[in-house]
């Protein structure tokens, strides 16, 4: 069934429907947790107190539902930066202002164990979708608060958590120094794992960099935590460890975010601090 959109530049329905994700206006939370995988996304929603299923079109599925009382949605985003992309700029526009991503990672130091999880403060753009929209040397950060956020959730769920940066990649096997089909590896790629390794990089993934560029450019909250389901030093690869983990903790996130968020209101602040959140903490 055909239907005629606003125009090519804008590809939207008359109603605010966005082309890919299938979402309009009123459709999402603020709050937005961001996993790769569609098949995360009831996951995700099975740690709710309510949730609802709201479009599922290509590899986006999108649900929205309360956790806590706070309103909160999950969208996949498939795999890789450019299918990211197209997800942010589209939630963005129906609303979604913090972005929590929500995957899974090859740490790079056997001093993270398979099933810890990794929370970002930022990422290495070795993606290059990021570089359609800034110049090279734009640093890819996660915002402040919403680390600190995680790591608090972390705190309070008493897991296995590891704090620092990340590199981004659009390529799962040569693009992480995975052999290619015949053992194909190029030069350039060889010894990378070992040189991130070196300047404290600890894990590897593909999207966390594009989610933190684009969340910057348009004064977006982000930040990402991943459960480390391999390691590149041990070699250890065990589908799945530490996923429930990271939904967990990015749940539990939210929730933090939203009292913070209330607390600044209330308080006339922009930006929380430590006073704030020990008074937030208080209350409870």
């Amino acid at each position: 069934m055909s239907e005629r959109l606003k125009s090519a530049s804008r590809p939207e329905s008359e109603e605010g429907r966005l082309y890919h994700l299938q979402v309009k206006p009123g459709d999402v939370s603020r709050y937005i947790l961001l996993p790769g995988d569609p098949d995360r996304v009831p996951w995700i929603a099975s740690f709710w107190d309510k949730a609802w299923s709201v479009a599922k079109h290509r590899e986006y599925v999108t649900y929205s539902g309360y956790y806590k009382g706070v309103f909160i949605s999950a969208t996949s985003t498939g795999i890789g930066a450019p299918a990211t992309a197209i997800a942010i700029e589209e939630l963005a526009r129906v609303g979604g202002d913090t972005f929590i991503r929500v995957g899974t990672t090859g740490a790079l130091t056997r001093s993270i164990s398979v099933g810890d999880i990794i929370i970002s403060t930022g990422a290495v753009r070795l993606e290059g979708t990021s570089k359609h929209y800034v110049m090279p040397e734009y640093p890819a950060v996660a915002s402040y608060d919403v680390v600190l956020a995680l790591i608090e959730a972390a705190e309070i769920l008493g897991v296995r958590y590891h704090v620092g940066l990340t590199a981004s990649s659009d390529s799962f096997y040569v693009g992480q120094e995975r052999p290619g089909f015949k053992d194909y590896l190029p030069p350039f790629q060889r010894g990378l794992v070992q040189y991130l390794r070196s300047v404290n990089v600890l894990n590897f993934e593909m999207e966390a960099a594009l989610i933190f560029t684009l969340a910057n450019i348009y004064g977006l909250r982000a930040g990402a935590v991943c459960a480390a389901i391999a390691n590149r030093e041990t070699e250890e690869f065990v589908v799945n460890a530490g996923v429930e983990d990271a939904i967990k903790v990015a749940n539990e996130a939210v929730k933090i975010l939203s009292e913070w968020d209330e607390e600044v209101k209330r308080r006339g602040k922009k930006y929380i601090s430590a006073s704030i959140i020990k008074q937030t903490a208080s209350k409870h």
